[in-house]
């Protein structure tokens, strides 16, 4: 029997996807969880074989979550099930070290084909996902790292929060308290750490790991 703990910010997707998960054969829902932040805690003291996630949520994103996941629970597989289907984001997940990732539109023989594959050591990803990262070739993923908050420092954070809110670069110097050249070397590392080209794509982060409502 294999133990799957679904996670996803959506209390009514949960409950579908419980319906669904319970007509595949050998499989058992161990629980659901709404709430990111609880998934590290729960597995601490209730042991599952797979743990299906999505990669938008609020607090700790899917990425965030599988890097810590892998962390501390190697053993476990991660199955990432989304409506997320950007190149770009499809590769954060494989460097974050997802075992599979597959589309909410999947139907139940496709969701059933990838958790044979997954729990089987092998990866799994649905066809759309395989037609999207070879029509948008990027790095090579190996030894690459995920732009994810663990690669922040606190006060990358902080500086990217303000970034969000639309404050000024004086803004944040003064609010900080730090100088101006300062705030410009974090804006530039953030840039780099987190492979975008302008306040926009920060602020679309930030939106989507939850740092600004």
């Amino acid at each position: 029997m294999i133990r799957v703990l679904l996670v996803d910010d959506h209390q009514m997707i949960l409950e579908s996807l419980k319906l669904l998960f319970r007509r595949i054969p050998e499989v058992k829902i161990v629980a659901t969880i709404d709430n990111s932040r609880n998934v590290l805690t729960f597995l601490a003291n209730d042991p599952v074989d797979l743990v299906v996630l999505d990669f938008n949520m609020p607090h700790l994103s899917g990425v965030d979550l599988t890097l810590q996941i892998r962390q501390q629970h190697p053993t476990i597989r991660i199955l990432m099930l989304t409506m997320v289907e950007e190149a770009i984001h499809i590769r954060e997940a494989i460097k974050a070290g997802v075992h599979g990732y597959i589309l909410k539109k999947a139907d139940k023989e496709e969701l059933e084909r990838a958790i044979q594959q997954v729990m089987g050591g092998k990866r799994y990803f649905s066809p759309a996902i395989v037609d999207e990262l070879s029509a948008h070739p990027g790095e090579d993923l190996n030894n690459a790292q995920p732009a994810t908050i663990q690669n922040l420092t606190e006060r990358e954070i902080e500086v990217l929060k303000l970034i969000a809110l639309e404050f000024s670069s004086p803004e944040i110097a003064e609010k900080l308290y730090i100088s101006l050249s300062t705030v410009e070397t974090h804006r530039r590392n953030l840039f780099h750490k987190l492979n975008v080209k302008s306040a926009i794509g920060l602020t679309k982060y930030a939106l989507r790991h939850g740092l600004v409502e």
